[in-house]
């Protein structure tokens, strides 16, 4: 009898966690929030940059890139010390190596930025410390993209790496040498990231509207792809120039044109589109990071730098245009003017890590470089709060390339440059910092990111 009665209390038990579980799961659902993948036991892969040997400048980052794994569980402890520059993993790139990781943060892909293996592509499993083993062929794509060349891993299963480089634009006269417009030629490679191959290589010259090529505009560099919903298109982020009709020189001082993207076919890398924004007037190009996120909405969320109205987070709805009925100004959400977006990182939920810097910011004497800052911003309320941080004048992140994103936790390496800094671990739901490791520095090094 007595078991009869604990079977039933046991499976009434049962029934009620089951009923409170679903209704809690239809809560979360209602809210809108999720909890992005946590990864147990995953790496966080610091990464350092060292200042240039040969007329070196502090902060330069032109003596190449050190890497140091640490377990999560470390990076979380404020009472570890990490000296990576000192013990860890040089990565072979004559200049700052452009970086990316796994989502799961067990493999870091890696090419070599400009020297004699520039545009080399490798890939290294991550053991812990300074334990990075080869695994796959070398693959050198400079012939393509050139020895410097743009790329980012797509958020696509770690399967599919795309670079992207435009050759030095040539001016183009006609008759009595009047000028008619500027272009180079793009070259887009997509790389097999598992079998380590080039898998796809497309080049063409971009053109603009005749209008806007007849005043000199041109397409500069590209850079910063990511991968639409429908997986069956890429957007290209651009650096636009212009050339002086009158001389034919390059025109530093001008009137930007509307914010451009460049569309082309997924997996094929054909046909070419441009788009164009008529909220942002800035560059789409961001510099050595993401600058451009699949939201959870289905729509694509952009940076903008060089922008005269300060930077913008723009929207690339699933049509695969700019949606102009979304108006995102870091300058009105956070009470600054000039702000100017260095990288981000997208994060769930609408929610987002930006480091940046503004008009008025400290001139570090160090580097002469404007100090940098981080935000949490909102892009469903298009809102943002600078997060409170141990600020320095000589806090440099322009050349910031990582974030780690495992479930609501954003890891940031934050450092001054030749300074000690620590490891940060921010929830991006509510902006709470907790105090990780503590990261040991040198003399004109700084910290260029986490994966």
């Amino acid at each position: 009898m007595k078991k009869t009665v604990f079977k039933f209390v046991t499976l009434t038990a049962l029934f009620s966690t089951l009923i409170f579980t679903t209704a809690c799961s239809d809560d979360d659902k209602g809210s809108g929030t999720s909890e992005p993948p946590i990864t147990e036991g995953r790496w966080i892969t610091v990464a350092g940059a060292v200042m240039g040997t040969k007329n070196g400048t502090p902060g330069d980052g032109n003596g190449g890139t050190i890497v140091y794994s640490i377990s999560k569980e470390n990076a979380k402890d404020p009472s570890k010390s990490y000296d990576v520059f000192e013990n860890g993993f040089v990565v072979p790139s004559n200049r700052t190596a452009r970086l990316q990781a796994s989502q799961d943060g067990s493999r870091l892909f890696s090419i070599a930025y400009a020297g004699a293996n520039g545009g080399e592509y490798s890939k290294y499993i991550v053991g812990g410390g300074q334990n990075f083993t080869p695994t796959g062929a070398l693959v050198n794509i400079s012939q393509y993209a050139g020895p410097a060349p743009r790329w980012a891993k797509l958020f696509d299963g770690d399967k599919t790496g795309i670079a992207v480089n435009v050759t030095k634009p040539t001016v183009i006269t006609g008759e009595g040498d009047s000028y008619l417009r500027t272009r180079g030629t793009a070259n887009v490679l997509s790389l097999d990231l598992q079998n380590s191959l080039i898998s796809q290589v497309k080049s063409y010259e971009i053109a603009l509207n005749d209008a806007e090529e007849i005043q000199g505009h041109h397409i500069f560099r590209l850079d910063a792809p990511v991968l639409n919903k429908a997986g069956n298109k890429l957007i290209i982020g651009t650096w636009m120039r212009k050339t002086d009709p009158a001389t034919g020189a390059n025109q530093s001082d001008f009137t930007r044109l509307g914010s451009k993207s460049v569309v082309v076919d997924f997996p094929t890398l054909d046909n070419p589109v441009v788009i164009t924004s008529t909220v942002g007037f800035g560059d789409t190009s961001g510099y050595r990071s993401f600058n451009a996120f699949l939201g959870d909405d289905g729509s694509i969320y952009q940076a903008t730098q060089r922008d005269a109205q300060g930077s913008h987070i723009l929207r690339i709805g699933q049509n695969n245009q700019y949606d102009n009925s979304y108006v995102f100004s870091l300058d009105a959400a956070l009470g600054v003017t000039g702000s100017y977006i260095e990288t981000w990182r997208y994060a769930g939920n609408g929610k987002a890590i930006v480091a940046y810097t503004h008009s008025g910011s400290a001139v570090s004497g160090l580097t002469n470089q404007s100090q940098s800052f981080l935000a949490l911003v909102d892009l469903n309320t298009k809102t943002a709060q600078k997060l409170d941080l141990p600020y320095d004048a000589d806090l440099y992140l322009f050349q910031y390339q990582g974030f780690v994103v495992d479930g609501f936790d954003i890891y940031v390496t934050l450092a001054p440059v030749g300074k000690d800094g620590r490891i940060y671990i921010i929830n991006s739901q509510n902006g709470t910092i907790t105090e990780g490791a503590k990261l040991i520095n040198k003399p004109g090094n700084h910290f260029s990111g986490a994966f």
